[in-house]
């Protein structure tokens, strides 16, 4: 790989290792490879990538996986999205990464450009990539973000919930989000339902909820 090639695959690497929860869990190797590696690639192709990201202090490695470590990983990815030379090769961008750059630029870039500035005594970064720590923190969030989707795409009350996965991101883990947006449910706070939403492709099924032995739900209806 030339010098170019290799900040490519170095951004494309860590955007996906955040997208698929990296700086909550470890994100298994294999499921990394997957959204990585191309057919006619290898995944020692990329172990020079993982050396230098894991030198550099932007990732860890394990034997089972791979995350984003502190601050650094994100700082590294903000800076290789925001090079001149980042670009998708080819003539067709993944739907992961079409929505993980989406995800990015809501989330995210904002918090890394001003880094430095304090917020409450933190950096912008900290505050935004903050996880949440309890159900309580988890309610008042989704309820935020509830409204703010609600209101800022005329959505009559019944929010996608894959949108407000994606909204809430790597904040939180996939499982604690699914079990607190149930045990809201079970408070009377929002109501689960099913329905059908545009597009509904697996990546959006994914991201919504299914309740065992009840089945499927997409929307989410504020009851109170």
């Amino acid at each position: 790989m030339t010098s170019k090639n290799t900040a490519q695959t170095r951004t494309r690497l860590l955007l996906a290792l955040w997208n698929l929860g990296g700086t909550q869990q470890e994100v298994n190797k294999r499921q990394l490879h997957d959204r990585i590696v191309s057919k006619s690639q290898k995944v020692a192709d990329y172990q020079g990538i993982f050396e230098e990201l894991q030198n550099q202090g932007a990732i860890a490695i394990s034997k089972k996986g791979y995350s984003l470590t502190s601050s650094k990983g994100l700082e590294v990815l903000g800076e290789g999205l925001r090079s001149s030379d980042f670009k998708f090769e080819g003539t067709i961008v993944g739907t992961w990464a079409a929505n993980a750059l989406l995800r990015w630029i809501s989330q995210i870039d904002v918090a890394v450009v001003g880094a430095n500035v304090p917020v409450n005594g933190k950096s912008a970064l900290a505050e935004l990539s903050k996880g949440i720590a309890s159900y309580n923190e988890f309610k008042s969030v989704a309820l935020e973000v509830y409204d703010k989707l609600n209101q800022n795409y005329n959505l009559d009350d019944l929010v996608p919930i894959y949108r407000i996965r994606r909204e809430i991101g790597d904040r939180v883990s996939r499982t604690e989000f699914s079990e607190w947006l149930l045990e809201m449910q079970a408070d009377d706070i929002f109501q689960l339902m099913t329905g059908e939403i545009q597009d509904f492709n697996s990546d959006k099924r994914d991201d919504s909820i299914t309740i065992p032995g009840v089945g499927l739900r997409s929307y989410a209806k504020r009851l109170n």
